[in-house]
């Protein structure tokens, strides 16, 4: 559903890269412009995940966050269903 793992480059630098493969959806926005944010993005041509964290208004820096595997993503989902059942 993701996607699939991409071949990683050797880094040299430790520079993290991402690629943004999905626009999922805002969940909020701050009063300084970062929005708290769910994408699928590749980390460093690593697997895609689906990521939630915040980014600035041009989506040129990001806060911490939460990178989870497709599976874990059904976990959280089955979760969330049964938590908001009541």
């Amino acid at each position: 559903m993701f996607g699939t793992k991409l071949n990683s480059s050797d880094n040299k630098n430790n520079e993290v890269t991402r690629e943004i493969k999905q626009k999922c959806g805002i969940l909020s926005t701050n009063n300084r412009g970062w929005s708290k944010a769910v994408n699928v993005i590749s980390w460093n041509g690593g697997e895609d995940k689906l990521d939630i964290r915040d980014w600035n208004e041009d989506m040129t820096k990001c806060g911490k966050g939460i990178s989870l595997t497709e599976e874990e993503a059904g976990n959280l989902y089955m979760i969330l269903k049964e938590l908001f059942k009541r």
